[in-house]
């Protein structure tokens, strides 16, 4: 990890219970300074933030907004990155959701292991029909 920045001032602790979605970035990934595409990070943070919405909506959601994105810190190839998604806010045919993203770093070394959380967004999905037209949210 020599041309990894040492990033243990920023360790944090994952979240209690499990991510929605957990990735290891590849090297196609990346883009021409060696870090992870954030086009790359913004796609997963989507399908993350959709996991919990089409539970919640029982079928079909479509993204309609990022509310808002936060880059905290690159990622790198190799890191396990963890994205963890929580509905805050349930409209008539929309859900909102917050995704927080957090790198392993250290894993694939099987040395010491740090996590720093690298990225934060919130997300809105509407409900859709199956002519992907706008629905109520069930509710539950």
């Amino acid at each position: 990890m020599a041309d990894i920045p040492d990033d243990s001032s920023l360790q944090v602790h994952l979240p209690e219970g499990q991510p929605v979605l957990r990735m290891v970035p590849m090297p196609a990934n990346t883009n021409y300074a060696g870090d992870i595409f954030g086009g790359w990070i913004m796609s997963q943070v989507d399908m993350a933030g959709s996991i919990p919405a089409i539970r919640r909506a029982h079928g079909r959601v479509a993204t309609v907004a990022v509310n808002s994105f936060v880059f905290k810190h690159p990622v790198f190839v190799g890191d396990l990155v963890s994205f963890y998604a929580d509905i805050v806010k349930i409209g008539r045919t929309s859900i909102t959701v917050d995704v927080a993203v957090y790198a392993q770093r250290g894993v694939r070394e099987g040395g010491e292991e740090i996590c720093i959380k690298v990225t934060e967004a919130v997300l809105t999905y509407v409900a859709i029909d199956n002519n992907r037209k706008p629905r109520a949210v069930p509710k539950d």
